[in-house]
């Protein structure tokens, strides 16, 4: 496992960077004080994070001719079958039992009143993630008319089999076809492409994610869950509380409720049932949970990112067979985008990090997967002659770093990066046959 780590090191120790690196002006801490919605990490609304940077404009002479997409669906409802059930029916025990404060009462009632709408639609694509997903697709041609109002652009578009990932795709589809009535999109989805599209789990890497980290969010919560205030906000009986309810489980149900209001259309609010260094702390284990489980932690020897290597081939391979002005757009699941995101080593999300307890210095989730993130590869050639393929790589519409020093930031030679990527393939499947 540690294997993996070294040849990273390695690798890039033999390369001169030269391209901005990745820095955090401020603290989690104080983002998530001015944002409160970030702490939703993967709950978090793609619009809610969006920037207005300007893209660098293209090297004189170049002009966008391809793009390589992979992109999570858009906002849902919660999946798991008793995520709205279970903190309502703690709290209607305790209103029964007469232990409910005022706030736990109204807490209540906002839980009950929301819960019909999620009758048989668990999992299901919101009205608020449909609409990231046409704002995505509206600003792909906003940012490279030259590629997408080309006639007769042919776009491969394909999604896994849930429902969510295939309405999202027609959402981004529908504005390419909007913008440009000549492109000729191939919409596909099948179960013979779930193995680059939605495999978050394989071989050693879904061996590992069974045994490790588990202690390490043991010990996250903790430092870092901290339920008493809470309990006395929404119960009038501290010894009921003991008694009857799991606070700090009650504690991370709420949280997660309160995280996935941000996917609808509604001014229904939870978040304001925590203070801000409660909701900064709860999203410390949030994040160190998804850097063990899918990103390149020490724990797991750097290996999970590797469970998007059948992806990563795929990008590839198809990227070598593109000889027209063309789009391949994949859509999927966030438990994808991380690892991805980790494996292509953008901005580097690949960090190795020892201390948890320091991890959010660097690393932070929401950066990578709100609801709807995508990694868009942008392929340049020369308008005329011959040169150099150059791409750059955009994580949630960010222009990104890569792990080979680029022509001109941020754009990178491909050959060099499709060289950098083989042999990192080349390297774990030789020590992890």
């Amino acid at each position: 496992m540690r294997k993996i780590m070294t040849f990273t090191a390695t690798l890039l120790a033999a390369i001169t960077m030269t391209a901005q690196t990745t820095a955090f002006t401020t603290s989690a801490k104080d983002e998530i004080k001015a944002n409160r919605f970030l702490c939703g990490s993967n709950h978090l609304d793609y619009d809610r994070q969006l920037t207005n940077t300007p893209l660098t404009p293209a090297p004189k002479g170049y002009e966008p001719f391809y793009m390589s997409h992979y992109g999570r669906h858009g906002s849902r409802w919660l999946i798991g079958e008793n995520e709205y059930q279970r903190p309502i029916s703690i709290l209607q025990d305790a209103k029964a039992a007469g232990k409910l404060t005022t706030v736990g009462q109204e807490t209540l009632e906002k839980l009950e009143a929301f819960l019909p709408t999620t009758v048989q639609r668990l999992g299901d694509l919101t009205t608020v993630g449909e609409r990231q997903h046409h704002g995505i697709g509206r600003r792909m041609v906003e940012h490279f008319p030259e590629l997408f109002k080309s006639k007769n652009l042919p776009i491969d578009a394909r999604s896994t089999t849930v429902n969510r990932c295939i309405l999202s795709m027609i959402a981004e589809c529908e504005e390419l076809a909007a913008a440009n009535p000549t492109v000729r999109i191939h919409n596909d989805v099948s179960e013979s492409l779930q193995y680059y599209l939605n495999q978050p789990n394989q071989g050693r890497v879904k061996e590992l994610k069974r045994t490790t980290g588990d202690r390490e969010i043991q010990q996250a919560k903790l430092r870092y869950l901290h339920p008493l205030r809470l309990m006395k906000v929404l119960f009038n009986d501290e010894q009921y509380v003991y008694n009857n309810v799991h606070a700090g489980e009650l504690m991370l149900q709420l949280f997660n409720v309160a995280n996935n209001m941000q996917s609808h259309d509604t001014d229904i609010d939870l978040l304001s049932l925590f203070t801000d260094d409660e909701l900064y702390d709860l999203w410390r284990i949030i994040n160190i949970r998804w850097y063990l489980d899918y990103g390149p932690s020490p724990v797991s020897g750097g290996i999970m990112p590797f469970s998007q290597l059948n992806l990563l081939k795929n990008i590839i391979e198809t990227a070598d067979t593109v000889t027209q002005k063309q789009a391949t757009l994949r859509f999927g699941h966030e438990v994808c985008v991380m690892p991805l995101a980790c494996l292509l080593e953008l901005d580097q999300c690949n960090v190795q990090v020892e201390n948890l307890d320091t991890l959010d210095h660097v690393w932070r989730n929401y950066r990578i997967f709100p609801m709807g993130c995508n990694i868009q590869l942008v392929f340049y050639r020369p308008k005329k002659g011959q040169g150099d393929i150059l791409v750059k790589a955009l994580l949630n519409e960010r222009e990104a770093t890569l792990p080979v020093k680029p022509v001109q930031w941020p754009y990178y030679r491909w050959q060099d990066l499709r060289q950098y990527y083989l042999e990192k393939i080349k390297h774990f499947e030789s020590t992890n046959s």
